[in-house]
């Protein structure tokens, strides 16, 4: 099958960021034509001057829409794409020159209905913005679900550079409502469909995340939210590695009690983990301060996520309450 690539951008009030990433665009090294669709999700600061800007160096569609959320403004996108094959793309990425060389070759060599890639940390990026990369994705704190091909789960892609044919989008319908959470949501789907997803390990984005410590907390605590969902909607997926932020974060409070009863063994091992992840992410980055703001990136990222994980468990999964309910801001409405 001839593969025509159509990137599916959503963007909501950053056109600065939609600048560096069309700037990458042009920087591509690729054999293959491309075309980029571009949606604006309702923004009150629009990207259209900025666009307008690489229409003539690039084959672009832009789409202007009422505020709906990522998933359905992605859905919008490839329902007026023109290629059989999507690619979709955070507007806070940046492409490296070889990116969809990457893509075409793999795709050529095992071809799948739906791919992801992962994420790396720009030499530009601040270092809050490196030690959250770290966080996020090393194998050390996440099992490398977001990225490694040492991956403990299987890959489910996610949606800041997810790679999905046009057949198995029309016979999906694409993503769902929910935000965050719908790009796992869609690939679990996709397997119960008969879809394989696999992880191009060479087909990596920089994702610049736009973020704060605050940002970062509210981020992986919705993360936290969502999976019990998941796992109410697709029971066969649910998996004891999910209670991990949780059993960190409980494991940690009760080892700091103990500690006052002059009981040290417990926080000494959680003193030990923190020391090799230091140790790990120092080598990872070769900086001290990366390696630094690592630490209290991984501290935040267990206790929003491990805490969140715990909160919507007890209210979904024991009380059996709807989520769309207790949590809206989950949800966006279909336009």
């Amino acid at each position: 099958m001839q593969l025509q690539f159509s990137f599916i951008i959503p963007v909501y009030n950053r056109p600065d960021e939609i600048q560096e990433l069309l700037q990458s665009f042009l920087a591509l090294k690729a054999n293959e034509a491309f075309e980029i669709v571009i949606v604006e999700d309702g923004s009150t600061i629009p990207s259209k001057g900025i666009i307008d800007v690489y229409k003539d160096k690039l084959h672009i569609s832009y789409f202007f829409k009422e505020n709906s959320g990522p998933g359905d403004s992605r859905n919008f996108g490839m329902l007026h794409a023109k290629g059989n094959y999507f690619i979709i793309l955070d507007s806070d990425c940046i492409l490296p020159k070889n990116y969809l060389d990457e893509v075409v070759k793999s795709l050529n060599t095992d071809y799948v209905d739906c791919f992801g890639g992962p994420d790396a940390a720009h030499e530009s990026f601040s270092n809050l913005q490196k030690a959250i990369n770290f966080s996020m994705t090393s194998f050390i704190t996440t099992g490398g679900i977001r990225g490694n091909k040492n991956s403990v789960d299987a890959f489910q892609p996610r949606s800041f550079n997810m790679g999905i044919s046009k057949k198995a989008f029309e016979k999906s319908k694409g993503f769902g409502d929910i935000h965050p959470g719908e790009d796992p949501d869609l690939s679990i789907r996709l397997w119960d469909l008969g879809y394989n997803t696999k992880l191009i390990p060479e087909a990596y984005v920089y994702h610049k995340r736009r973020i704060s410590w605050n940002k970062f907390y509210k981020q992986v605590y919705k993360f936290g939210l969502v999976r019990p969902i998941l796992n109410v909607w697709h029971p066969k997926t649910k998996k004891v590695t999910y209670w991990f932020p949780t059993l960190f974060c409980l494991g940690f409070l009760t080892a700091c009690l103990l500690y006052f009863f002059k009981i040290k063994f417990f926080l000494e091992l959680y003193i030990l983990y923190f020391i090799i992840a230091f140790i790990w992410a120092l080598f990872s980055t070769k900086n001290v301060m990366v390696a630094l703001f690592s630490i209290i990136a991984i501290i935040i990222q267990f206790f929003g996520y491990g805490f969140g994980f715990l909160k919507s468990t007890c209210i979904v999964a024991v009380l059996k309450k709807d989520p769309k309910q207790f949590f809206p801001k989950l949800f966006f409405k279909r336009t």
